[in-house]
């Protein structure tokens, strides 16, 4: 009877160990995983910040590297919002920022560049969770509505006409889906707004990296 207890306490043991040695492998399998693929996930996210922030300016605009090039600037409540610079020559140039609003469905991330005058050299959405058919006609792939901010100010459009024509504005509205279009121009707006608000800051720039 002892014998048959020890023998039953050795397996007990035999079998802890093996759980242990086996959770071990994996824990350690699991970070070379995590560490193999950290580099090549962190490059296509550049690659894909990169793009984006191209489409918001004209075709070789800048001259620097915009990854690079960036401030930070206080929300005044705590919070900051990163600003990319767009030098040329090493003057900036423009300015290129997220801006949102919220939509239908959620928050509407856009992605604005503004030029030093202050004038929208672009705008896409990044981010929305609208209405497909409807909403997402925001994406510049369903319509080339997003295109009627280029090239538009504070200075040339009073600040009550920036809004959709049902509320008394100037941009068209999407049937049946007008909070999302509302909510782009807001955003967009406001992403004026703060360039307005930080101008100076932003066109000195900090340093040229």
């Amino acid at each position: 009877m002892k014998l048959a207890i020890a023998a039953l306490r050795d397996r007990l043991a035999y079998q802890g160990v093996s759980l242990g040695a086996i959770a071990l492998l994996a824990s350690a399998a699991l970070a070379f995983a995590v560490s193999a693929t950290h580099e090549r996930i962190v490059a296509a996210e550049a690659r894909d910040l990169q793009a984006s922030l191209a489409q918001v300016l004209p075709e070789r605009f800048a001259d620097n590297d915009l990854l690079a090039d960036t401030l930070e600037i206080g929300n005044g409540d705590g919070t900051s919002k990163r600003v990319y610079l767009a030098r040329r020559q090493g003057e900036v140039a423009a300015a290129i920022f997220q801006t949102s609003a919220r939509g239908y469905a959620g928050d509407v991330l856009v992605l604005v560049g503004i030029d030093r005058t202050g004038m929208l050299l672009g705008a896409r959405v990044l981010k929305h969770n609208e209405t497909p058919g409807l909403g997402d006609k925001i994406d510049l792939a369903k319509s080339p509505w997003i295109l009627s901010f280029n090239g538009l100010s504070l200075a040339t459009l009073p600040a009550a006409q920036w809004a959709v024509k049902k509320d008394g504005g100037v941009f068209d509205q999407m049937a049946g889906a007008t909070i999302t279009p509302r909510a782009v121009v807001k955003a967009v707006k406001e992403g004026l707004d703060f360039f307005a608000a930080h101008r100076a800051e932003i066109l000195r720039g900090g340093k040229v990296p």
